[in-house]
C-alpha cells in the first residue's frame, strides 16, 4: 500500500505564565493551549459496489421472476470474477403495487407491480472493477451506483493520522514555550477528533484502440484517501 505522510501546521493557541507571585498564590503553573492536526494519504484497495435489479409488469410472478433471473446473473458473475460470498449480499425482495389515478371513476387503478432487488459487493481486486460494473448491466443490473473506494486498513490510517495531530500539537507548545522563555511540561488535557476521509473519485481511463476495433473495457484509475485528525492539547509550563 503506497503511503506518504503529512503533518499539516495549524496553530491556535492561548498562552498563559503566571509571574512567580501568582505561582505562590494559586500553586498553579502555567499553561498553553495548542491545536494540532495530522493528515494521511493512501491508495484506496477496496470498493463498495451496489448493483439494483427494477422490473416493472402486470403480473407480480412476472416481475418478480424477471428480477430473480437478473439477480441470479449477478450472483454468477461474482463467482466468475472470484469475489468471496462473504463480500456478497442480495437484499430480499421489495415489491410495491403500481396504481394509477382514474379521473372519471375517481379511484385508484392497479397497473401491475414493480419488484426490486439490491446486490451489494465489496470488490478487493480494483483491477475488476470495471469488469463488474459494465458486465453488472450486461447481466440485468439497471441501478448501478457509483463505487465507494474505501482501504481495509482504515482504522490504522485515522490512528497514524491522530498520532501525527498530537506531534504536530507538542511542537507548536514548544515554540510557544521557546518564545515565552519557558519550558514544555507535562500535558494535562488532551482531546482529539477526526473528520471523514475524503474518498477519491474513480474515473474511466481513456484507451488507444485501432479505428474500427470494438471497444474495450473500461478501466478505472482511483485517486488517493486523505484521513485528517485534529488534536486540542494543554501544557504545563515551567518558568525558567
Amino acid at each position: 500500500m503506497a503511503m506518504r505522510a503529512v503533518i499539516l501546521c495549524g496553530l491556535l493557541a492561548a498562552l498563559a505564565i503566571p509571574t512567580g507571585s501568582a505561582l505562590a498564590e494559586n500553586g498553579r503553573p502555567g499553561t498553553v493551549s495548542v491545536d494540532g492536526q495530522g493528515e494521511v494519504t493512501a491508495q484506496p484497495d477496496m470498493a463498495r459496489v451496489t448493483l439494483g435489479v427494477e422490473a416493472r409488469r402486470p403480473g407480480l410472478a412476472e416481475a418478480r421472476a424477471t428480477v430473480t433471473a437478473a439477480v441470479d446473473r449477478l450472483l454468477a458473475l461474482t463467482v466468475e470474477l472470484g469475489i468471496e460470498a462473504k463480500h456478497v449480499n442480495a437484499t430480499g425482495l421489495q415489491v410495491q403495487p403500481d396504481y394509477t389515478w382514474n379521473q372519471q371513476t375517481q379511484k385508484q387503478v392497479l397497473q401491475g407491480y414493480l419488484v426490486s432487488r439490491q446486490v451489494e459487493v465489496e470488490l478487493r481486486d480494483l483491477e475488476k472493477l470495471g469488469t463488474l460494473m459494465e458486465r453488472a448491466v450486461s447481466a440485468g443490473a439497471n441501478q448501478v451506483g457509483s463505487a465507494t473506494l474505501d482501504s481495509t486498513h482504515r482504522k490504522e490510517l485515522e490512528r497514524q493520522a491522530m498520532a501525527l495531530a498530537v506531534q504536530d500539537a507538542r511542537r507548536n507548545a514548544e515554540t510557544l514555550a521557546r518564545a515565552a522563555g519557558a519550558e514544555l511540561g507535562a500535558v494535562r488535557a488532551l482531546n482529539a477528533s477526526s473528520s471523514p476521509p475524503q474518498m477519491p473519485m474513480y474515473r474511466m481511463a481513456a484507451a488507444d484502440m485501432p479505428a474500427g476495433a470494438p471497444p474495450p473495457e473500461a478501466t478505472y484509475q482511483a485517486g488517493d484517501m486523505t484521513f485528517t485528525a485534529r488534536v486540542s492539547a494543554e501544557y504545563e509550563l515551567i518558568t525558567k
